[in-house]
């Protein structure tokens, strides 16, 4: 069960961020308000929120999942492979090593992007991405398999439909209570359709993983997040929302519009430990 999440607001410049879609210019009075929704929906769910100041020399700042990957067991600060968004670790640094006692990096000539990794139960697969190198993938397995998990690599450098890994997959647990099995039982991955049939996904040692596919016309629901007894899913996906509840989820829908101009979705808002 998670307790604790560290969020940090956008700023004024948030549109002068990365990106790679061509929406809009996200209208940043309305982001605000929907973070703040977002904040509301982790409060509501049992989480007691670190709220970081806004950092405004950092635009993609309030992605602060890209910048740590948190477990029960440990902590590693990542090295973004945007170079625009390495001072972003120093600035979330101080929040993190107050939650763990012991933190390791990600060094150079490593890249790694929290966007990256999706943990399942005690399967950890890694992406790698144009954010995230196979060299930060390595560290970062090695981090992981010394906390007792199994981790495995996707390559997704060649698809232009996402920008990190869990943009097209999410690991939501069993329905029902708490965060579902280990080792991959009991646990569902919620997969985009064009990444539903990977062999990544579908091999040997992942027959106890349940697949919840994701049509094409709603992959942008696929970025979904599994806080305790509820699942965060972007508002303007029915067929997704109602499969949620048809299997026995809890669906919490919530506008992320502005944050989708910005390659954002529900996951990037926060770090949840």
């Amino acid at each position: 069960m998670f307790k604790t999440a560290i969020v940090r607001p956008p700023t004024p410049n948030f549109a002068q961020g990365l990106t790679t879609v061509d929406l809009g210019i996200p209208d940043f009075s309305l982001a605000m308000r929907q973070w703040e929704a977002y904040c509301a929906a982790l409060e509501s769910c049992g989480l007691d929120l670190i709220r970081l100041d806004p950092d405004p020399a950092h635009p993609d700042a309030t992605f602060v999942e890209d910048t740590a990957v948190l477990t029960p067991h440990g902590a590693m600060l990542t090295r973004p492979g945007a170079p625009s968004r390495l001072g972003e670790v120093t600035a979330i640094a101080a929040a993190v090593r107050r939650a763990y006692p012991h933190v390791e990096q990600i060094a150079a000539p490593g890249t790694l992007d929290g966007g990256d990794i999706c943990e399942a139960g005690h399967h950890v697969f890694l992406g790698i991405s144009h954010r995230t190198n196979a060299e930060g993938a390595r560290q970062l397995a090695a981090h992981l398999a010394r906390q007792g998990y199994a981790s495995s690599t996707v390559d997704i450098r060649a698809m232009t439909s996402i920008l990190h890994l869990k943009s097209g997959i999410a690991a939501i647990g069993a329905a029902g209570k708490g965060r579902g099995g280990i080792s991959g039982k009991g646990e569902t991955l919620v997969v985009m359709e064009d990444m539903a049939g990977r062999a990544e996904f579908t091999g040997p040692g992942f027959a106890d993983f349940d697949r919840l596919p994701v049509a094409a016309d709603e992959s942008y629901a696929a970025n979904c997040v599994r806080v305790n007894d509820r699942v965060l899913v972007a508002a303007g996906y029915p067929r997704m929302t109602a499969e949620l509840i048809r299997r026995g989820y809890d669906p919490l829908p919530l506008d992320m519009s502005e944050f989708r101009k910005m390659d954002g979705g529900l996951s990037c808002l926060s770090l949840r430990f």
